[in-house]
């Protein structure tokens, strides 16, 4: 197959690197390979029209809002990210600071300020943090499970469950307070789906769970907006690397490609665009999201991808978070308020009710964080939503999210009265042709060797890499 279409690519000696995806992933190989004197023929094949994938900055109600990324965990010096935002100073006197960094948080999401029933009333914080104490003190519990050849249960979600069972056996207080304590565990579950970007802890396998590594450091944002860290990635870069609205429809491998401007030249790789543009290649990085890959795993490589790469992407869970914010000309909140929990008490982590999507999907948004008000007349509360619900979200208008959540603040604050959010605003990382879903997980069946599988480069005959696949 000869190369046509537009050639962004000059003739000149040393290979031609090609990254797939403009997200951070591909932005930070991008970064390094411009470093190396050898890889002068370098390309970014984008998408969209805009660098940084998942990490997305918006300006809406007066100020910037993150519709992707929020925050960096783990803000302390063995965090990549927090190096780089500290070496182009976006972050905080705060978050840079050295007490900041030594915070130890068990990488759980803190307590609530006020948490809210859906009988109109509000849980006793106390009996919040009892519950919460429990919920992650089994969360923790689950690294003693790691290199665990098998583990009985399969996955996080049996385990959790099978605890707690045990130890609702020794609860004394009446049957209304049990009740409660379980509606305020289902709420941690449905946070951790957030924090696993998945529909239930049912599919995360258990074994690998405590593979995830938590560096000490208060969770920290960016005052200017995350984006600030990819804008400055690109900045970096020469400025003929990025190449936009280039999406890509296959990648050729393991063949011999010519090129009209590159006579008796024959590279390995062609890339080839959905709008018919061709790129040859020596090397491609393909740094596109999971969701895609699963979306379009038969069409995407030709030939096909080896089979423990292709088990590699099936096996691998993928999900979908998504965030929803509400904007109020007057806070109904106090002035102190960082998060509101909102506890569904006719649910419950032990029972498998499955409701239609359409009369209870409001009830997997575990609550609203408060965002630093933009100006006086502007304020703003964050959501967050996993799962099917959070997919199920994305199909509805915007009029539709609008009064289903005005209707839940109502219900639970026992005001039916309070005011309706003026506008919102929502992410619909599942429906986005170029991510179909939020981040990756280690699901039930696999393990983090298929995520080590995955990123193995090709060919594995010792001939030379062509390229080499990230999942995230």
């Amino acid at each position: 197959m000869q190369s046509g279409g537009r050639q962004a690519e000059a003739p000149g000696r040393g290979p031609r690197v090609l990254v797939v995806g403009g997200g951070i992933a591909g932005l930070g190989a991008a970064q390094r390979l411009c470093r190396h004197p050898a890889f002068s023929h370098l390309r970014v094949l984008e998408a969209t029209a805009r660098a940084g994938g998942r990490i997305r900055s918006e300006h809406s109600f007066g100020g910037v809002v993150e519709v992707g990324a929020h925050w960096i965990h783990g803000p302390s010096q063995g965090n990549p990210v927090f190096q780089l935002a500290a070496k182009y100073g976006l972050l905080g006197e705060r978050a840079l600071s050295e007490e900041n960094q030594l915070i130890e948080t068990g990488g759980h999401v803190g307590l609530p300020s006020v948490s809210y029933a859906s009988s109109g009333v509000s849980v006793s914080l106390e009996l919040v943090a009892e519950m919460a104490s429990l919920f992650y003190s089994l969360i923790d519990r689950t690294r003693e499970f790691l290199q665990a050849t098998e583990t009985t249960p399969p996955s996080v979600g049996e385990y959790l469950k099978e605890k707690i069972r045990q130890h609702t056996a020794s609860w004394t207080e009446d049957e209304e307070t049990k009740k409660l304590k379980l509606a305020i565990l289902k709420n941690l579950f449905n946070v951790e789906c957030c924090v696993s970007g998945t529909h239930s802890m049912d599919l995360v396998a258990l074994a690998p769970f405590g593979e995830y590594t938590v560096l000490p450091g208060l969770d920290c944002t960016f005052p200017e907006g995350y984006q600030g860290l990819t804008d400055r990635i690109v900045a970096s870069l020469p400025k003929d690397v990025m190449v936009f609205d280039k999406p890509v429809k296959t990648i050729h491998w393991n063949g011999s490609f010519q090129e009209a401007s590159a006579p008796g030249e024959t590279f390995p790789v062609l890339v080839e665009c959905e709008d018919g543009d061709c790129f040859p290649a020596h090397h491609v990085v393909v740094t596109v999201p999971l969701g895609f890959f699963k979306k379009h795993l038969d069409t995407f490589f030709e030939p096909p991808l080896p089979t423990e790469k292709v088990e590699a992407i099936r096996k691998i869970g993928f999900g979908t978070n998504n965030k929803i914010f509400l904007e109020f000309e007057e806070p109904f909140w106090e002035p102190d308020c960082q998060h509101i929990q909102v506890v569904w008490e006719d649910t419950s982590p032990l029972e498998d009710a499955t409701p239609e999507l359409q009369d209870a999907w409001f009830k997997k948004l575990v609550g609203f964080w408060v965002l630093p008000p933009f100006h006086r007349a502007s304020h703003v509360l964050c959501g967050f939503i996993a799962g099917l619900e959070s997919e199920f979200m994305e199909t509805l208008s915007e009029e539709e999210v609008l009064r289903s959540l005005t209707q839940v603040l109502r219900r639970v604050t026992g005001n039916p009265w309070l005011p309706a959010p003026r506008s919102v605003l929502r992410s619909c990382w599942h429906s986005a042709p170029y991510t179909r879903g939020s981040y990756s997980y280690v699901a039930v069946g696999s393990s983090g060797d298929d995520m080590d599988r995955l990123a193995q480069p090709l060919p594995s005959d010792g001939k030379g890499a062509q390229f080499q696949v990230s999942a995230k």
